[in-house]
């Protein structure tokens, strides 16, 4: 596993010793940031259910303001520490060692331009972290889901789909906060 490009390009990342976590594959990481073009740079972010923090670090490396990783297990954000370090992006990092449930409840001045969301596959209801979002997210944000690909992804009002596309057992889909027209139209 490595960053594609950017600052980081090429660096290799460390993946958590857990064997529940399952780290972005790097054609999975090119094609979603290949989606999402210019939408990174100077965007603030969040990685939710971050695991090695690869997207965020990706996000960071590619001209991303800021990033907050969420991260409930410990080794795992240790892992994203080691990564920020070894990429020099720490500095426009924040590690947030709490269930993603907890720091989508608690209230926050920041609003969000891009969102990941990462969830374990074993995790079916990804209708309430969508809705803990919304208030997080600028109008015109853009929220990404890896998910197994047979797991439907809800889109609660405020949130539209504007694309999809699968690799193997995985899906990614793309969700767009707002009602501006201009949101669902891909760079």
């Amino acid at each position: 596993m490595r960053v594609i490009a950017g600052s980081a390009g090429g660096l290799r990342l460390a993946a958590p010793p857990e064997r529940g976590t399952r780290p972005i594959t790097d054609r999975v990481k090119e094609t979603l940031f290949g989606i999402l073009g210019q939408r990174v740079f100077d965007a603030r972010c969040c990685d939710l259910y971050a695991g090695s923090g690869a997207i965020g670090i990706e996000a960071l490396s590619r001209g991303a303001a800021h990033c907050d990783f969420v991260e409930q297990s410990r080794t795992a954000l240790a892992t994203i520490r080691e990564n920020l370090a070894r990429t020099g992006l720490s500095g426009d990092a924040t590690l947030h060692r709490v269930a993603v449930a907890a720091f989508l409840a608690s209230p926050s001045a920041q609003e969000y331009d891009l969102a990941f969301l990462d969830p374990p596959y074993e995790q079916r209801d990804i209708l309430a972290p969508l809705e803990r979002l919304l208030p997080h997210l600028a109008d015109g944000a853009t929220v990404v889901v890896k998910h197994f690909w047979r797991t439907p992804i809800p889109e609660p009002k405020g949130l539209a789909r504007w694309r999809e596309r699968r690799f193997g057992e995985t899906a990614i889909t793309f969700l767009a906060a707002g009602t501006a027209e201009h949101t669902l139209e891909e760079p």
